[in-house]
């Protein structure tokens, strides 16, 4: 599996991807996930891949080299919508070609697909492609796309990340959104390629390839966790037979109602000296209790 992410702010766009394949816990590799197509003062566009890597590689090839009924490819497009379609016409070429022999051998065509760049004479976009070769767009209310095992690292993303994070603030929150995921996901793992691109270069601005070695990916991956534990601890326990819900931190009050759903044991199992609650169920609960 692997992790991708691309984040658009007002400077420019952020672009995040791990290496890691597998085909079981015997059979994993390295296969870098970003492709840049770049014709430097024309256009910078990145396409980052999630699932099958076969289809994946086929997709990025065909990109690159195929022209569409009407002319046009992913080199002469006039804008990054027309680029997008691009990119959904390859992903439903290959899917024509191999989808139904890989359904013969109980393979699903999976691929989930981040697109975004500029072209000369518009703005920067961003896109995610899905493997119907659909797609849509990034736009102020959504500054980010991922794919893969995206869970891991989307709640740093939706805390700190909005139109007017700088790149710099950007990459660093990619950078700990990946370090979740690689925590929490031995599927995703290093080395990691990490670009930057700056509004209006039309070229590929910053780039670094991550690995265990680099400096301040191993600074992101002991300060987080060090922070997080701190705030963790600063955090006041919770006080649970307060004398009411106004008194600071508490959870639960004195003499409150709330029970949990049991469901007793058979009555030949009963110890002589408990006296357990009747069972309940959802329908035996007060109106005011349903409510929730």
């Amino acid at each position: 599996m692997t992790y991708c992410v691309a984040m658009r702010v007002e400077s420019g766009l952020v672009f995040l991807s791990d290496s890691r394949t597998n085909a079981g816990v015997d059979q994993v590799s390295t296969f870098r996930k970003m492709t840049v197509y770049e014709n430097p003062g024309d256009r910078m566009l990145v396409l980052m891949t999630a699932g099958n890597l076969s289809i994946s590689q086929s997709v990025r090839q065909l990109i690159a080299e195929r022209i569409n009924d009407s002319g046009r490819n992913i080199w002469n497009a006039a804008t990054m919508h027309e680029a997008a379609q691009v990119v959904g016409d390859a992903v439903r070429a290959v899917y024509e070609r191999d989808a139904r022999a890989l359904r013969e051998f109980g393979i699903d065509f999976n691929i989930s697909i981040i697109f975004g760049g500029q072209i000369r004479g518009e703005r920067s976009r961003l896109f995610q492609v899905y493997a119907a070769g659909n797609f849509i767009e990034s736009h102020d209310e959504a500054l980010y796309f991922q794919i893969g095992e995206a869970k891991y690292g989307k709640p740093i993303i939706d805390r700190v990340l909005t139109r007017a994070t700088s790149l710099d603030e950007a990459a660093k929150c990619a950078l700990v959104s990946m370090d979740s995921t690689l925590r929490s996901n031995i599927s995703c793992g290093l080395p990691l390629d990490l670009l930057i691109y700056e509004n209006d270069k039309l070229a590929v601005s910053r780039f670094v390839n991550i690995d265990e070695k680099n400096q301040y990916f191993q600074m992101i991956r002991s300060s987080w966790g060090q922070q997080l534990k701190r705030i963790f601890e600063g955090i006041a326990d919770p006080v649970w037979n307060a004398t009411s819900e106004s008194e600071a931190n508490a959870l639960a009050t004195a003499g409150g109602r709330a029970e949990p759903l049991r469901v007793a044991p058979p009555q030949s199992m009963l110890r002589p000296d408990a006296h357990p609650a009747p069972p309940q169920t959802l329908a035996q609960q007060t109106p005011d209790r349903q409510q929730g």
